[in-house]
This record gives structure tokens, sequence and C-alpha cells, in this order.
């Protein structure tokens, strides 16, 4: 559900979030730095919904297609759909399945796996951050095999209902418990920033200014 958090969110940078994460002790909050948005002028801002997969080549068209579409059902509107495939061969996103997730609300989706259909998604209004491209899909290939439980990509478990923030710089989760105190801190930071820019702007040594604000 959209909510004052998600907008406060959408006006922060990936950054200034990491930042104040890593001043509360909170190191191990970004997501590989191979997975990229496939346009990189889009901001992704959300409460996260997880689901994740793997690759079964004794299954046949319809059990691989039913598995993948019973996702794209229950994915919730105002959500990012955040999937570990626990593969890197084939596209775990196509264009029809980012339309269709696109018309049922959902603000985004990040994978730890691969996209296709590249040119049409990039049409959509819809960001995407995936590690690669291939034109193989996930027919008679893979299958969903949890929604919404608890997923790992690198050393970052990431729990439905943390939130995320995506940019060109990369892709930064924020843990549920923490969201309010993490994105009020990130709002000062980029305050306080903003003041330190104005004083380099006006001649003020940058060892002063570090000095007089701490952030640089």
């Amino acid at each position: 559900m959209q909510d004052n958090l998600i907008e406060r969110l959408e006006n922060c940078y990936t950054g200034a979030v990491y930042d104040v994460l890593r001043e509360r002790g909170n190191i191990n909050t970004i997501l590989p730095n191979k997975i990229k948005c496939i346009d990189p002028s889009k901001k992704l801002a959300g409460r996260i919904w997880t689901c994740s997969g793997e690759i079964d080549e004794t299954i046949d068209k319809d059990t691989s297609m039913l598995s993948w579409t019973e996702m794209l059902s229950k994915a919730p509107s105002d959500s990012v759909v955040i999937c570990q495939p626990n593969d890197d061969t084939i596209a775990h996103m196509g264009e029809l399945s980012a339309e269709t997730l696109k018309y049922k609300g959902v603000k985004g989706y990040i994978v730890d796996g691969g996209c296709r259909d590249v040119d049409f998604i990039l049409n959509l209004d819809f960001p995407v951050f995936c590690k690669y491209f291939t034109p193989s899909d996930v027919v008679c290939r893979w299958k969903i095999t949890s929604l919404g439980e608890p997923i790992k990509i690198g050393n970052l478990v990431i729990k439905s209902g943390d939130y995320v923030l995506g940019d060109i710089d990369g892709v930064v989760i924020i843990p549920q418990e923490i969201a309010q105190e993490v994105i009020k801190e990130t709002e000062e930071y980029i305050n306080t920033e903003s003041q330190l820019r104005k004083d380099i702007l006006s001649g003020v040594d940058p060892k002063e200014a570090y000095l007089k604000y701490r952030v640089f």
C-alpha cells in the first residue's frame, strides 16, 4: 500500500540512504553492483514483495508458465517485486510480464538474473533492474518456488515489507523496522549536504566545510 514514507523515499537518492545506514552500523544494505536499471534515468522506490525460483528442466510448458503467471497474479499493487531466481542463464522478466505488473499497479521489478524484450520494456515507463540480457526465457526450464518469503541476494537477506530505493548508482534495501528513522535521517542528511554545497560554492575550504558539517 502506498504510504508517506514511499513518497519521501522517492525524493532521496541511494548514496545518501547508504551513508545514513552506514553511520547506523548497517553496512550490508546494497544489492550486488551488477544489478542495474535497464533505463539509468529511472528511479524506483517502494515496499518490497519477494519471490524466488529455480531451474527445473523436467517441467513442461504449462507447469512453468502457470508457476510464473501465479506470481504475476499475486504481486501486490504499489509493491516492488524482488526476485531471486537462483539462475544466471535465462531471462526472468519480459515485455508482457512487465506490462502485466505495470497494469496491476506494481511499481517496478528487480531481479538477481536476466531480462529480455528490453526495447519494449524501455517504452513502458516501468523500472526493471537486472544483471544481464538474453532472449532465453523460463518456458520448460524454470519455476517459482516461493512467494513473499525471505530471499537472499549476495550477502543480503531481503524480506517482504522492507523498503527499497534504486537509481543509477544501484539498489539499497532498508529494513522495515528502521525505515521511518532512516528516511527521516536521510532527509536531514540531504539538507546538510545542500548547506555544505552552498559553502563550497561560496569559496569555503573543503576541509573547513567537512569539519563544520561532518559530511562530504
